[in-house]
């Protein structure tokens, strides 16, 4: 009867553990307190600066830690959060680019709601997350620069998936979306892509998350894309 007791208290005390963690997650889903401190630190840009906001997940997250001088030879601002799907992304929106003030933004999403990271997902739920959230840059005078989704032949953290033909259905509607809106259009995919639609493991190591060499591919044509950007007018 002892033992029994003490089994169910330590199972109580894991689903109450479980419980507590669950509930902390939930308060902050969009992940807001993520670069809170480094908005806040952040002073206006200077007179004459292209600042240009890169909003994203695990592979602009890791794109800085790969390639720490990219950004920091650059007026590049890093606001990528690994695992997150485009509604966390649109939440935070407002705080991690907006209040920046940035002239460019770069977005780089939509891998991550394919794979269910945050539930099933629909493309044109996808679709209209990005839309949502370009919609807002232009409200708020910031150029966009919407990126292609990186070629992805699987997930290694969910197999079975197949993400490579809704990777490449969902290109062809940013691409299309950024053409009718005047947007400029960064092709990631046709450069990285490898005979499966995937990324060779020279380019990402877990077909997923760039290499160093990956990102040297990427580096020169966001480069060129925000360039392009900054040549558009504002309305």
């Amino acid at each position: 009867m002892k033992l029994l007791t003490k089994n169910l208290t330590m199972a109580a005390m894991v689903l109450l553990f479980s419980a507590l963690f669950s509930s902390a997650q939930a308060q902050d889903w969009p992940n807001l307190k993520r670069y809170q401190e480094e908005n806040a630190k952040l002073v206006a840009p200077a007179a004459g600066e292209t600042r240009v906001v890169f909003m994203g997940n695990s592979i602009t997250e890791g794109w800085k830690n790969s390639s720490p001088e990219f950004f920091s030879s650059n007026p590049y601002i890093c606001r990528g959060i690994s695992g997150q799907t485009t509604p966390q992304m649109l939440i935070r929106f407002h705080q991690d680019v907006v209040a920046l003030k940035p002239t460019v933004v770069v977005m780089l999403c939509g891998i991550n709601d394919i794979a269910g990271n945050t539930g099933p997902s629909t493309l044109e739920m996808i679709e209209d997350n990005i839309a949502a959230m370009a919609e807002i840059a232009k409200a708020n005078k910031i150029r966009v620069v919407l990126s292609s989704v990186l070629p992805a032949f699987a997930f290694p953290w969910k197999p079975g998936m197949e993400p490579a033909n809704k990777v490449i259905e969902l290109n062809k509607w940013i691409k299309a979306y950024a053409e009718a809106h005047k947007l400029t259009y960064v092709d990631y995919f046709t450069a990285m892509k490898d005979e499966r639609n995937g990324l060779s493991k020279e380019l990402a190591g877990d077909g997923i998350h760039p290499t160093k060499a990956g990102y040297a591919i990427m580096e020169p044509l966001v480069k060129e894309a925000i360039a392009k950007a900054l040549k558009q007018k504002i309305k």
